[in-house]
């Protein structure tokens, strides 16, 4: 019997990774009945992440925290014995935004720490962090201060949110940390290098994403400077220029300078926890899948990550997205064997979101019939 793994990545805007993967099987069992088909969601620490853990089988711990202009938003972070995963996008991230307004100066981690410490106190001792999709460019602060750290200006009085505060930040104390950190693991999902500070740090590269505007990048490139002096004395070691520490506004530098934690690439962490080896081993297709199969693609996002250990297990690969601007050559340095687009089927990108999951089955019909054809 044929087997195939249907691995994908969301669709961003129009469905999510389970989405995807369920119309994808829907559209294989109907044109090949008799072929084996299993899902298994995946995603590289964005948005997704928390699905991905969900969908393989982690439990759902609904929690209540900060959104990141300080408004409560109804998160929560996956548990599988003492692993917790917890999803930055989805607590303190740019779709959690009120009616989608930026607000660069002001916006928070706290929430991202308030689900940590959740995860905590329900036992976790393993905490995976996906930091992809951030709001905010605090450098961390918030997500410290959630877990215990005090931030205080001249007049020892708490800081406020968001990285505009920084400006007044004094004195950092660290001796209130949540007692069962020092006995727990952080591993951060993380694809980028960027240091905190400096022309390639968080609010020089990510700021304008977030709303910044040239002079809110100066302002909170130097409150960083400011947080990560102030830090660094209280740690007693710098980690602003070490790779990764400018991810998610600084959330990266935060997790490393306080928390003790590792960073990852986010595919490669994911697909560890997924523990992807054992449901690709006797695979012989795997589809992988994203919204927008491209340059950022090759740099380490989903669909590459799932293809190169699919490939190492001997099967073929193929994608599925909405679109693509690669090219043979690329895919199949990429392990891709052969793409299958939505666009091939619906032009107009607008239809085209709207209508992805019958347009998924449609295309699975066609995957089906050319590539389990070579197998029959």
């Amino acid at each position: 019997m044929t087997r195939v793994l249907v691995a994908p990545d969301k669709f961003k805007g129009s469905l999510s990774g389970a989405e995807v993967a369920a119309a994808l099987a829907r559209g294989l069992t109907a044109a090949a009945p008799g072929v084996e088909v299993r899902s298994l969601p995946v995603a590289d620490g964005g948005d997704g992440t928390l699905a991905a853990a969900e969908a393989a089988g982690f439990e759902r711990v609904p929690v209540t925290a900060t959104g990141p202009t300080g408004q409560p938003v109804g998160t929560a972070f996956g548990r599988h014995g003492d692993r917790a995963v917890v999803e930055m996008a989805d607590v303190s991230g740019l779709s959690r935004l009120p009616d989608g307004r930026p607000a660069p100066l002001a916006a928070t981690s706290r929430g991202t720490g308030e689900v940590i410490a959740a995860a905590l106190a329900d036992g976790a001792r393993r905490i995976v962090l996906g930091i992809g999709g951030s709001a905010c460019t605090d450098g961390g602060a918030g997500m410290l201060q959630a877990l215990g750290a005090r931030l205080l200006d001249e007049d020892g009085r708490e800081l406020g949110p968001g990285g505009a505060a920084l400006g007044r930040l004094a004195r950092v104390e660290l001796d209130r940390l949540h007692p069962a950190l020092s006995g727990a693991e952080i591993v951060v999902a993380c694809d980028v290098d960027n240091p905190l500070t400096g022309p390639l740090g968080a609010a020089a590269v990510y700021g304008p994403q977030k709303g910044a505007t040239p002079e809110d990048v100066a302002l909170l490139d130097a409150h960083l400077v400011r947080f990560a002096d102030l830090l660094a004395e209280a740690t007693g070691r710098d980690v602003r220029d070490e790779r990764g520490a400018g991810a998610a506004g600084g959330v990266g530098y935060a997790a490393l300078a306080v928390l003790g934690a590792t960073l990852r690439p986010g595919i490669d962490l994911l697909l560890d926890l997924l523990d992807f080896s054992s449901h690709v081993h006797d695979a012989d297709l795997v589809v992988v899948g994203e919204g927008s199969l491209d340059e950022q693609s090759l740099r380490g996002k989903a669909p590459v990550g799932v293809a190169r250990l699919a490939r190492a297990a001997g099967a073929r690969v193929v994608a599925v997205c909405g679109q693509t601007t690669l090219g043979t050559e690329q895919l199949r340095a990429a392990g891709i064997d052969a793409v299958y687009a939505l666009a091939h089927l619906e032009p107009d990108p607008q239809r085209s979101m709207a209508e992805a999951a019958p347009l998924l089955e449609r295309v699975a019909g066609l995957l089906a019939e050319r590539e389990l054809s070579r197998r029959a």
